[in-house]
């Protein structure tokens, strides 16, 4: 087989591992690159058949508008049962990194709101599309990742997992975080997306965006606030997506899959270093023990 249907076989593997081992496991969907191949090895997990494992969404209330039509029209084409989760009393209350901090506002937005929504379904798995190269934080994780009854990760606490055996059983309000795309790179994806024909969000290709700069990041010009400095036009594109407060775009003329490899296949530093709520002082590690996916 081919590095890349090698690594396909080890996903699909552990994805029919988890249906099986699993009382009520769920896959987080965040719509972004890592997130469509995941659905796309969901479907090829059970085909013929409908895709067996629903998807949770955590809608911060700040996601691009295309990332919120893009994750309604795709969930529904491919047959996947779609739940939206928010923590409404944070939103209702104004939350956003600037007022409150981007440590504070991730823990209300994103980490509440996804322990919520785990309790709430009564999942003992949630399945996500994080991979070993993004940050240092996730080469520590396993397949299979163990997390107590409050949601937490003790990286020194994790189970071995010795010729893929997986150690499954866990207690009342214990659950796993399962890693399917674990030893996949940034290239092994874009050249799967090609290879199978995926579809991805627009904001992955180089467009003329509305940006503004913050030190030394391009950050997307959504909504006009004191923090912004002056706002112009640029073409850029996203290599990984998330709240467009905590996102930068990186300036980049590709606009085709094949650009986007050939850009992909030269960059030296991880999609991650444009997402900002990696670079404060609550780092990805503290936002992991805390229940952050």
């Amino acid at each position: 087989m081919d590095h890349l249907t090698t690594l396909e076989s080890e996903s699909i593997a552990i994805l029919r591992e988890s249906y099986a081992l699993f009382k009520k496991p769920l896959a987080l969907y965040s719509v972004g690159k890592d997130s469509s191949v995941l659905l796309h090895l969901i479907m090829k997990s059970f085909a013929p058949s409908k895709p067996r494992i629903p998807l949770l969404h955590i809608d911060t209330g700040f996601k691009f508008p295309e990332m919120i039509e893009f994750r309604d029209r795709r969930a529904k084409e491919l047959g996947f049962k779609l739940i939206v989760h928010r923590n409404e009393q944070a939103i209702n209350n104004a939350t956003n990194p600037y007022r409150d901090g981007i440590a504070s506002c991730c823990g209300q937005l994103k980490t509440a709101a996804l322990l919520e929504a785990l309790g709430a379904q009564g999942c003992d798995a949630a399945i996500g599309g994080a991979r070993r190269d993004e940050e240092i934080s996730r080469a520590k994780e396993r397949f299979f990742s163990f997390r107590d009854t409050f949601g937490q990760w003790e990286p020194r606490g994790q189970r071995p997992e010795l010729w893929r055996i997986f150690n499954a059983q866990i207690k009342e309000g214990e659950s796993m975080r399962i890693f399917p795309l674990s030893n996949w790179t940034e290239a092994d994806i874009w050249e799967y997306i090609k290879r199978e024909g995926i579809e991805v969000v627009p904001l992955y290709f180089g467009e003329k965006r509305l940006v503004f700069r913050n030190n030394d990041q391009l950050m997307p010009a959504m909504e006009k606030s004191a923090e912004q400095g002056s706002v112009y036009e640029e073409v850029v594109r996203y290599r990984t997506l998330g709240c467009y407060h905590c996102t930068a775009a990186v300036k980049s003329e590709a606009k085709t899959l094949d650009e986007i490899i050939a850009e992909t296949s030269i960059a030296r530093i991880s999609e991650r270093s444009t997402r900002v709520i990696d670079h404060g002082a609550n780092s990805m590690e503290d936002k992991k023990r805390e229940g952050y996916f």
